[in-house]
């Protein structure tokens, strides 16, 4: 599937890619979906704006207009190309808190034809050594306030450009080139970022993503499903460096000629104030961020929101119904994955169900199927697998074979399909519990868990047993000032759930171990890693 043009000179990225016939089906069945051979998505979503619309705020009250980003992205576009002799293809590694000038920075890669390379900023320095061995990386911009780390990582021959100091030779304050940058004429799959899972349960996974696909997710969910205007103020939780925080707090809001609030602290309480103060009116958090700013949301004004965005992990039921008696709004849930870019399935308004990811965004197909691929009935549980104008292409990694299967993205999720074409979370395929038999779903345990009043958090694993095969584990974080009662809660999870379902252990714990991005880490549960707090 090589193009017949690329403006790549460094063909690092393309050269790795899999081989074709192990890519998945692509989908182009929306007009809005049929782009040119040529297309810098940079260039698309900074240009045809009016220069004097808002375009990023901070905290401060601050803001750039998208005449002031586009002088700003061209500036670093230059720097790129003269003082760091940065050439198309080459990746480039961004590493910063969510600010202005970092997203500047990864719009500036991709003007120059670059491959962004946009980690988080928690990350260690053996973390960044190893994407920046998987990738190739031989340039980077980083926030000098994360700096240390990355020196700390001794990547090989690695060219770091800080911003945001005061030395000269800060990217901010290096002479440039005056006047605007000529876009690169990117082909529309040349490869334009690099996202890398997490690794929390191995070596990461390096995604490549295409210049057009930067510009699908927004053509399809955001288009479709979010419908924002020019008069949206985004705002959230993930971090630039997460897919789900560089769609919804970048691509987003510029392909709709709309403005996000970049918060580098974005816990609950910052979110409820930011939200409040600026009038935020689009939102992308995490569950566990929405039923945590549900106990702090009294004297709060929430009226500017119309939008709510739910990912990273599945949305109880009880967490939603919770926020839409508080605040009357239907919070969007969404699956999505590092190896499609974003949300491939949902619902919005009307079409929201509780308890329900929703149904296929436009643009995008999906089925539920067993471990050889067949499709499973209505009602019957099996593997998640789904197919659109994105698909996985892992860089060099054998590991593409298992997520790609006859054309099919199979994203490792155990989902069940209605009748009516709604598709239900039951867990990840790794998740399910199989105990003296009977197969458990730890999330529709953890839902049970969080109905009690008590209950903050729930995590819910199966550990190994000689009798039953395994046995359900739940870890929960209570109240300030709740009962550690085991016996308690475990009576109370048999008047939710059949008695086979109930946790034969409970292990009370302060908090449960999330990754930087906040999703849940059930891998340390099941081997014990971090917790030790009370049992019963």
């Amino acid at each position: 599937m090589s193009p017949r043009f690329t403006a790549h000179v460094d063909t690092f990225a393309r050269d790795h890619l899999p081989p074709p016939d192990e890519w998945p089906e692509l989908r182009f069945d929306l007009p809005e979906l049929r782009y040119p051979e040529r297309l810098n998505c940079a260039a698309e979503l900074l240009h045809g704006r009016p220069g004097d619309r808002p375009a990023f705020r901070t905290p401060d009250g601050g803001v750039w207009t998208y005449g002031e980003l586009r002088a700003r992205v061209d500036r670093l576009a230059h720097l790129l190309t003269t003082d760091l002799g940065v050439v198309p293809g080459n990746r480039v590694l961004l590493r910063g808190p969510t600010t202005p000038w970092l997203a500047a920075c990864w719009l500036a890669v991709l003007k120059a034809g670059a491959v962004a390379v946009t980690v988080l900023a928690q990350q260690r320095p053996h973390e960044l050594a190893t994407v920046c061995a998987l990738a190739e990386v031989r340039h980077a911009l980083c926030d000098v306030r994360s700096l240390d780390d990355l020196v700390k990582a001794e990547v090989p021959d690695l060219r770091i450009a800080t911003f945001g100091g005061g030395s000269r030779d800060d990217l901010l304050h290096r002479p440039a080139p005056d006047g605007a940058f000529d876009a690169v004429p990117a082909a529309a799959d040349d490869v334009a970022l690099i996202a890398f899972t997490s690794g929390t349960t191995g070596k990461p996974k390096g995604c490549a993503h295409f210049h057009r696909d930067v510009l699908a997710i927004a053509d399809t969910f955001s288009r479709h499903i979010l419908k924002p205007v020019a008069d949206d103020v985004f705002a959230g939780s993930p971090p630039l460096g997460f897919t789900f925080g560089l769609g919804g707090l970048v691509v987003f809001p510029l392909r709709a000629g709309a403005s996000a609030l970049l918060l580098e602290q974005a816990h609950p309480s910052q979110l409820l104030a930011a939200i409040e103060e600026h009038r935020v009116s689009v939102l992308f958090t995490a569950p566990t961020a929405y039923r945590a700013m549900l106990a702090e949301a009294e004297g709060h004004d929430l009226s500017s929101l119309r939008r709510c965005v739910s990912a990273g992990e599945n949305l109880p039921a009880t967490t939603w119904q919770a926020w839409h008696d508080r605040t009357g709004l239907r919070i969007i849930n969404g699956i999505g994955a590092t190896e499609l870019l974003h949300i491939f399935i949902s619902a919005a308004d009307d079409a929201v169900r509780p308890g329900a990811t929703g149904v296929p965004v436009p643009g995008w197909e999906a089925r539920v199927q067993d471990a050889d691929g067949v499709p499973v009935p209505d009602g019957q549980p099996g593997l998640l697998a789904v197919r659109g104008p994105v698909g996985c292409r892992y860089l060099a990694d054998p590991r593409q074979r298992d997520y790609v299967r006859d054309g099919w993205n199979v994203t490792g999720d155990t989902y069940v399909r209605d009748p009516d074409g709604y598709f239900r979370y039951v867990a990840r395929a790794d998740d399910m519990i199989i105990s003296a038999g009977y197969n458990i779903a730890g999330p529709e345990v953890e839902d049970a868990l969080l109905r009690h009043p008590d209950v903050v958090e729930a995590a819910v694993v199966g550990r190994p047993d000689e009798a039953r095969g395994q046995v359900v584990v739940a870890y929960t974080v209570l109240k300030e000032g709740a009962e550690r009662d085991a016996e308690a809660l475990r009576a109370f999870v048999k008047t939710e759930l059949a008695p086979y379902k109930c946790p034969r252990e409970i292990v009370f714990l302060d908090t449960l171990p999330r990754t930087a991005t906040g999703k849940l880490q059930r891998f340390r549960l099941r081997t014990g890693a971090g917790t030790g707090d009370d049992q019963g």
